[in-house]
Formats: C-alpha cells, sequence, structure tokens
C-alpha cells in the first residue's frame, strides 16, 4: 500500500455531495494524511441566463444548502473541514492551496461546457506544479467497464441497455473506513444564507409531493424508508407514473442530481431487498431508471455541446418559436388544457413535478406550442429541485424531436389526463382558486 503523503490534499465538492461511496473522496483519504475540502456556492449559478431564468431557484438553492450543511457535518465526523464559499472556484480555490501549501487536488470529472470552463479558470489561477485527480464519479456503469468508446455509444436506448445488461457490471460501492487523525484547523467560513444568494425565505408548500430537506442523511433515510420499512419498492412500476404524494415514485431524483446518494448505492440496496424480500418487475424497473440516467450522461460525452443547441444531437431544423406570450402561458398554468397547466402549478410552486408531467409539459411545449425546445428546459433548469444538466437537456431533446426518440412522438395530452388523472384528482389539487 502506497505510503500516505504528509502534505495537505484538497478534496473539491462539485455535484457529488456525499462521503459514502466517493470515489474522489477515498483516493484523497488513501493518499494523505490530512485533508480540507471545499466547496462553493458559484454566483453564477444564481444569474440570470439568457433566456431570462434564474439559473437555480429558490427551491433548488435551499435545497443545496441543507445538503452542504450535512456534508459539513459529515465530513467533520472523519475530521475533514469542509470551507465554504459564496465567491466563485477560481478565486476562493486559489487562497486555500497557498494558505495550506496544497499541492493535490481531487474531484468529480465534468465534461459539459460550463463546468470544464471553471475548472480551466481555476488551473489558469493556480501553480502549474498542482496536480488535479478528476474521476468519474456519478454513473452507475463506469466508463471503464462499458466495453465501448463513447463514439460507439447506440443512439437508443435499448440498444444501450441490453449491451451494458450483457457485457457491464456494477462495480461494488467503494466506500472507506478511514478515520484521519484530528488537526486543528482554523475554519471561518459559512455557509450562505437563503437571503445571502438572493431569496427571501419560503414555506413549503403543502401540497408538494417532494416533502424532502437535501442532504445524504436524508437521502439514505429515504431509501430505507421506500425499500425496508414500506416496501414500496415493490410496488414501483405499478406505481410510477402517479401524481400525487411523497411515495408514487422513489423520489431518489434531487439526491442523486446533486450527488448526495451514488447511483450504485441505491443499484446495491435493490440487489439486498431483491436477496432479503422477493425480486420482480418493480425491483427491476428501478435499476432501469437508473440505466436511462447513465444513458443520458452517455449522450453528452458523445455528442458534446450539441445537447445545447437548437437542431440538438440530430440536427433537425425546425421552425421553433419564441413567443413570450406562449411561453409565460405555460410557465403561468394558463393554457388550454387544465392537465399541463396543473403540472406547471406544481412546478411553479414547489419545485418538483412527476416524470409523466414533465414528458406531458414539454411535448405540450414543442409540439403544440411549437415553442424552442431550449426555453423550456432552461425554465427546468431554475425550477426543478433534480436538475440534473444531462438528464434535463437529453429528455427535452428527446420529447423535441431533435434527440433519443426514433419514433418522435407527440403526447396527446387529453388521451394522457384520462389515463393517469381520470378521476381529476391531481387536476383539482392545483387548480382550486383558493389554493394560493
Amino acid at each position: 500500500m502506497q505510503e500516505k503523503q504528509n502534505n495537505t490534499g484538497l478534496v473539491w465538492f462539485r455535484n457529488d455531495l456525499r462521503v459514502n461511496d466517493n470515489i474522489v473522496l477515498n483516493e484523497a483519504l488513501q493518499k494523505h494524511k490530512h485533508l480540507i475540502a471545499v466547496y462553493c456556492f458559484d454566483p453564477r449559478h444564481f444569474e440570470v441566463n439568457s433566456f431570462g431564468f434564474k439559473k437555480t431557484e429558490k427551491y433548488r438553492t435551499q435545497f443545496l444548502i441543507e445538503t452542504i450543511t450535512d456534508l459539513k457535518e459529515n465530513l467533520e465526523d472523519i475530521n475533514i473541514e469542509l470551507f465554504v464559499y459564496h465567491n466563485n472556484p477560481e478565486h476562493a480555490i486559489p487562497k486555500l492551496i497557498e494558505q495550506f501549501d496544497i499541492k493535490d487536488i481531487y474531484l468529480q470529472k465534468e465534461w459539459t461546457s460550463e463546468e470544464v470552463e471553471v475548472l480551466e479558470y481555476v488551473k489558469t489561477n493556480v501553480s502549474e506544479n498542482i496536480s488535479f485527480h478528476e474521476h468519474y464519479n456519478q454513473f452507475l456503469f463506469h466508463p471503464e467497464d462499458i466495453v465501448m468508446s463513447f463514439k460507439q455509444i447506440p443512439q437508443v436506448f435499448t440498444s444501450f441497455r441490453k449491451k451494458v445488461e450483457k457485457y457491464s457490471c456494477v462495480k461494488p460501492s467503494n466506500n472507506s473506513e478511514v478515520l484521519l487523525p484530528i488537526k486543528s484547523i482554523s475554519n471561518t467560513t459559512t455557509i450562505p444564507s437563503l437571503k445571502a444568494l438572493g431569496f427571501d425565505g419560503f414555506v413549503p408548500h403543502p401540497n408538494t409531493a417532494f416533502p424532502f430537506k437535501g442532504g445524504e442523511n436524508a437521502a439514505l433515510h429515504r431509501l430505507d424508508d421506500y425499500f425496508f420499512q414500506t416496501k414500496k419498492l415493490g410496488f414501483y412500476k405499478k406505481t410510477r407514473n402517479g401524481l400525487v404524494g411523497k411515495d408514487y415514485s422513489s423520489k431518489f431524483s434531487p439526491w442523486l442530481a446533486n450527488g448526495s446518494i451514488s447511483a450504485r448505492t441505491i443499484y446495491w440496496f435493490v440487489k439486498e431487498f431483491e436477496k432479503e424480500h422477493y425480486k420482480n418487475q418493480s425491483t427491476y424497473w428501478l435499476i432501469f431508471e437508473l440505466i436511462w440516467r447513465d444513458y443520458f450522461k452517455y449522450m453528452s460525452l458523445k455528442h458534446d455541446n450539441d445537447i445545447f443547441k437548437k437542431d440538438g444531437i440530430l440536427k433537425k431544423k425546425y421552425q421553433w418559436k419564441t413567443d413570450k406570450s406562449l411561453v409565460d402561458s405555460w410557465i403561468n398554468g394558463e393554457t388550454s388544457s387544465a392537465f399541463i397547466n396543473a403540472n406547471m402549478l406544481e412546478l411553479k410552486h414547489t419545485g418538483w413535478m412527476s416524470n409523466r408531467g414533465r414528458q406531458n409539459v414539454a411535448s405540450f411545449f414543442s409540439k403544440e406550442l411549437l415553442l424552442d425546445w431550449r426555453i423550456g428546459a432552461a425554465y427546468f433548469e431554475s425550477l426543478l429541485l433534480d436538475y440534473d444538466v444531462h438528464s434535463n437537456y437529453g429528455n427535452w431533446m428527446y420529447v423535441s424531436g431533435v434527440g433519443n426518440d426514433p419514433r418522435n412522438r407527440k403526447f396527446n395530452v387529453d388521451l394522457q389526463a384520462e389515463r393517469y388523472d381520470s378521476n381529476g384528482k391531481f387536476q383539482n389539487l392545483w387548480l382550486q382558486k383558493t389554493l394560493f
């Protein structure tokens, strides 16, 4: 075993905000006797984008504050101090490097343009002697294990799924029992409040389908409750298209999105459930959904920034509109469809929307209103608790006819409402006039 270095290592947390099954953290733990960690609330994440939406709205911001609070406490348990800044990483990290004589930085490997750009800014502002150790840390099937290059990833999901299920394996969870020696470190940084980040406080809406807190501990508690306490996992395939309540789906996606829990952790707990209780279509279907999540990550690795372009990865040209009044009617739940309106009001007031709702409102936006799908994707990016760059833009391309759907389907929202909300319970929940 390699002898640990005496110099202090730095773990830069981005979208891997957990202690368990964290490849980045565990490599740093194996190589250094002392570690510090850093997280930056990057002011650019709270700016208004070119479509007129704040990149991160209040719901995900509050969830992130809770997550970082949790991460700080969990790191303290293994004697790692987390420095938290409301500052650009390229400004905050060089100061830590100088203060603690850092020579090695450990971080999750990202490949989408904004994340790559920020890393380059940091590298430009530090000595060339600093070593950056980047690791893919967000997959179910690690890129080393999928037996194909990124360029060979099939354009159709089913082909990808069958290949990885047949030829690949999920690595065991990468948990470390290392406890670093206590080292007294002065840390005067604080986690910013919602107000400091530019938001008024808010009370979660009583009808929200996601009444959960951010952070690794909340994620693991939800996993235990959904799998082992209530055994709702065993009915997942039957209920996953639901619209009302916290248990129609697993609700893991917000924690997965910021890395509070890993896809592998969920996978291995599914396997434990199957061993202890039973295996059925529902237990498989949760894994199926995790593979979908991987797929969109691989699509963005394959196609680079084409996932953000108007013509998508298919380079198909449509005459998209940008009519602000149509966009606003969609956002505010004032369209011709009560089903669309109910879903959009749920998103506006909670930061959450069901999978079924997302497909319908995106299809309505791009194929009924004929609006530029990137505007809808940017609004989702702003509002969603579980915004994940790859899934968000991958799904929007898919539904809008410029992505991976070989059939280019259009949702009949009236039939969808009849099928999934036949008694009107969901629509009545969000369209009652006294609600707001």
